[in-house]
């Protein structure tokens, strides 16, 4: 969730993996219904929903499973119309977040998102209030193992990649939405090991906080991210 570092994020959700399995599905499962219904059952021509079985098989979630994800969105199979809606608001020290849901209850939604907040020093706020301190971007996160950095460096930016980062714990390729699936694809093309690989809000600039506070900031997002309805959470905190 941390705003800078989407391998953090990663770490974070690896960890929790075997405890939250059944609702890290139920989220993938909702993004694959959710993807379908827009832009059809096709993941060759729906790069959403490719990138969202993409992360169902990152988690070992079985076929079937992402099959009746896609029949319900594309109406093969009866399933639940889910709406997206984006929540904005300030966590503690001024961090700004950025909830986006998929919820077929707005007020539930909207309730539970607003108690997260509330009860952990945050405020949620009017639609607009921190959005234009994130950009859409493309994030793709690659393994060091078995890939060449300049190989990688050339076949990314050469497929229209904004910037190539070489992190500690892996590679981070940074693109623009429009370019997203055409450099994921090339990467794939290397026999890449993608770690993750997603259209998200990166922020702009971001809000240093000391570790004593990040793992107040940490139990306010935590506590977000365990709604059922949310999907992602997007933050602009950095950890001194």
């Amino acid at each position: 969730m941390s705003g800078h570092s989407k391998w953090a994020t990663i770490k974070r959700k690896k960890g929790a993996l075997d405890a939250k399995r059944g609702k890290i599905f139920t989220k993938i499962i909702r993004e694959i219904t959710v993807a379908a219904r827009i832009g059809g059952g096709d993941p060759e021509s729906n790069p959403r929903l490719r990138s969202a079985i993409q992360a169902a098989k990152a988690v070992n979630m079985p076929n079937d499973n992402i099959t009746r994800g896609i029949q319900k969105g594309t109406g093969e199979l009866p399933g639940v119309v889910y709406d997206e809606i984006t929540y904005e608001g300030y966590g503690p020290f001024g961090v700004a977040v950025i909830v986006e849901t998929a919820t077929d209850n707005k007020n539930r939604t909207v309730a539970d998102v607003r108690h997260a907040f509330s009860k952990n020093g945050g405020n949620l706020g009017e639609n607009g209030c921190v959005g234009w301190m994130f950009d859409k971007k493309g994030v793709i996160l690659v393994s060091k193992d078995g890939i060449d950095e300049d190989d990688l460096m050339m076949t990314a930016l050469e497929a229209g990649a904004e910037d190539v980062v070489v992190e500690e714990e892996g590679y981070s390729v940074t693109t623009t939405p429009e370019d997203f699936e055409t450099v994921n694809k090339a990467i794939e093309e290397l026999e890449a090991t993608i770690e993750s690989a997603e259209v998200s809000l990166v922020p702009s600039n971001t809000v240093k906080i000391s570790e004593e506070q990040e793992e107040s900031l940490l139990k306010m997002l935590d506590m977000i991210d365990d709604i059922d309805d949310v999907q992602n959470v997007h933050s602009n905190y950095e950890s001194e």
